[in-house]
């Protein structure tokens, strides 16, 4: 059988204020009191910025809103081969492939439903990496507001390419 050893701490007193942490909140009060008159007589270094009128700059390697890229001729890159929704650790890219009538090779497929549920993502860019036709990238355009669910369901329409590339402002791009 073992013995037990016990041992006795002597505890200091503590006074009524240190019982009901008064130096703690007079701190904090404090510093609130600080930061508060910082921002009211206008100091240069405060972290608030006045959002419609500044922007704040971000990282070039900023995560945005998804593209789907096309080809020269217009028609989507996407081979619906499964491998963004596949790596997607959010399950919120569904795609519905259909065979590809005017394709040179008889089995390449094209997608008919390409949706991504931006309620549900996560901008990590696992797609964006796993996509072996380049055809997912990411913008740095990340200001987006939805009054419903089903406006945050993103189609081909909205994710389709507008215009030439370069003319966007592209995110992260793991290959270039």
């Amino acid at each position: 059988m073992k013995a037990v050893m016990t041992v006795n701490v002597d505890r200091p007193k503590q006074t009524f204020g240190e019982r009901i942490y008064l130096g703690s909140i007079i701190q904090g009060l404090a510093v609130t009191i600080r930061h508060f008159l910082r921002n009211l007589f206008g100091q240069k270094d405060v972290a608030t910025i006045q959002y419609p009128e500044e922007e704040r700059e971000y990282s070039e390697r900023t995560r945005g809103r998804h593209i789907l890229t096309t080809k020269d001729d217009g028609s989507l890159r996407c081979v619906a081969c499964y491998m963004c929704e596949t790596a997607c650790p959010a399950d919120c890219i569904t795609i519905i492939a259909e065979e590809n009538p005017e394709a040179k090779v008889e089995w390449e497929k094209r997608p008919l439903s390409f949706e991504i549920d931006l309620l549900r993502c996560v901008f990590c860019g696992y797609c964006v990496d796993a996509c072996p036709k380049q055809a997912i990238i990411m913008s740095r355009k990340h200001e987006m507001s939805f009054t419903t669910r089903e406006e945050a369901v993103m189609g081909i329409d909205e994710l389709k390419q507008k215009g030439p590339i370069e003319e966007e402002d592209l995110g992260y791009r793991p290959y270039y």
